[in-house]
This record gives structure tokens, C-alpha cells and sequence, in this order.
């Protein structure tokens, strides 16, 4: 199984986007199916799916709005939402988030 890391950058700031709640869901013939969550730590790091994944298509939802919205900060993007493919499973898997309220990007890492 392939490894898997994220994590979250407060652009805006200049610092790790710490508590940000994150799901990972696996996409299957009807849908997408909740496979885990959990909230970045103080480095804007969770860790999700520790076993590893396997080949798939997956998709991470970060929910920006409760994480801007305790900061007393407006955002445009609520969730963002990033699809992903796993194609093979002897490599790892890193996809970061550079965020801020009003624009958002990502990239696979190494």
C-alpha cells in the first residue's frame, strides 16, 4: 500500500493552519465513503489513513469555513475539496494545501 501525508499552510499568515478538521473519502461505483478524519496539528499535520492507501481515487475536504469562521475571518471557499489518484502503491502520496480566505492551492509533494 502506497503511504500517505498532508498538511496545511496559512498563507495569509505565514504559519501551519493548526485544528483545520480534514476527511478523506474513497471513491466506489456510487459515491464517496468516508474512510477518515481528524484535525491538523500545531505543525498543520494529521494523520489520515496510517495503514496506507490503496490504488483509487480519493478525495480529501478540508473544512474552511469552521476553521476561518473561529477565527473571526470570511472565507470564500467553505470546503475545498482536493481529488487525488493513487496509481501505484509503492510510492508515497503527499498533498499539501497552501490556503488563505480568498484563494487556495495544492500540489503532490514528495
Amino acid at each position: 500500500m502506497s503511504t500517505f501525508s498532508t498538511h496545511v499552510l496559512d498563507t495569509a499568515r505565514g504559519c501551519p493552519a493548526v485544528d483545520l478538521p480534514i476527511r478523506i473519502e474513497g471513491r466506489d461505483g456510487h459515491g464517496w465513503i468516508l474512510l477518515d478524519e481528524g484535525v491538523t496539528n500545531n505543525d498543520g499535520r494529521v494523520s489520515l489513513m496510517p495503514d496506507g492507501l490503496e490504488p483509487g481515487v480519493y478525495q480529501l475536504n478540508f473544512d474552511t469555513a469552521e476553521w476561518f469562521a473561529a477565527r473571526g475571518v470570511k472565507t470564500f471557499y467553505p470546503v475545498v475539496s482536493i481529488v487525488f489518484e493513487i496509481t501505484a502503491s509503492d510510492q508515497h502520496y503527499h498533498v499539501p494545501l497552501l490556503l488563505s480566505p480568498y484563494g487556495y492551492s495544492t500540489y503532490r509533494g514528495s
